[in-house]
């Protein structure tokens, strides 16, 4: 009988420990539970924020990148008027700036996706762009290319082939000095590429014409400025893409 309490007792233990063992553990799951829960609702909410500030933050630079392009191809276009480059209809010319309304937007959203895409791209590649990452040098990359437009309208050489092997070497130098990057270079040319098809259209369908056309329907130097306009905007875009922190730059 003893032998027969004793077993009994320890039955009874047994299931006891066994009882407060599953509600334990039962109760780990649940806090457990609950902390995943909390910890999956913060998290969401800490990448929704961050999506928002990132969508933010593109509309933002794509904003100021279409506003300096915009600017520039206004400034750039009377220019080349001025100096009877380019001709448009007269019924063009008798509009606000004495510009075709179009070339501003069509400049701007240009460049709105070129100072876009080369921040992209140096991500893509894995090769963040470190050279001359300052706005001193950003301001001086946007006067080499306003002067490389300047000098287009303003030189006077015995034919237009050595004007465009003179702005070449102008707007390679403008890449070595302020970018230096494959993905800055290769970018610049895909832009003059796909600028100067899209203008050779434009002229093509009668739209506005150039002066003494060399190549096809425009100047052969038309291809160099849309080189360096591009790298030019793509050190914009870089620079905007880093909140305007400057960080020293590697010579």
């Amino acid at each position: 009988m003893p032998r027969l309490e004793e077993h009994c007792w320890s039955c009874s233990c047994a299931s006891r420990v066994e009882t407060k063992h599953s509600s334990g553990a039962n109760w780990l799951a649940s806090k457990a539970e609950e902390m995943m829960s909390i910890i999956t609702s913060v998290l969401s909410n800490a990448y929704g924020s961050l999506h928002d500030v990132r969508t933010a933050n593109l509309i933002r630079r794509g904003l100021v990148l279409f506003t300096v392009g915009a600017f520039l191809a206004l400034v750039l276009n009377l220019l080349q008027i001025q100096r009877h480059v380019t001709l448009f209809p007269e019924e063009v010319m008798a509009t606000l700036f004495s510009s075709a309304w179009w070339i501003p937007p069509c400049c701007g959203t240009g460049a709105a996706v070129v100072g876009l895409l080369y921040p992209c791209l140096d991500s893509h590649l894995g090769e963040p762009h470190k050279f001359k990452r300052e706005w001193a040098s950003v301001m001086r990359c946007i006067a080499v290319f306003v002067g490389i437009n300047h000098a287009s309208v303003k030189l006077d050489f015995d034919n237009n082939v050595q004007l465009s092997l003179t702005l070449a070497a102008l707007s390679l130098g403008l890449w070595w000095t302020f970018d230096r990057s494959r993905s800055g270079f290769g970018l610049g040319i895909t832009t003059a590429v796909l600028a100067t098809v899209f203008t050779q259209l434009l002229v093509y369908n009668g739209v506005y014409q150039y002066t003494s056309p060399d190549f096809l329907y425009v100047r052969s130097w038309l291809p160099c400025i849309f080189f360096s306009g591009g790298v030019t905007v793509g050190n914009i875009g870089r620079q905007l893409a880093m909140g305007g922190v400057e960080k020293p730059h590697m010579d």
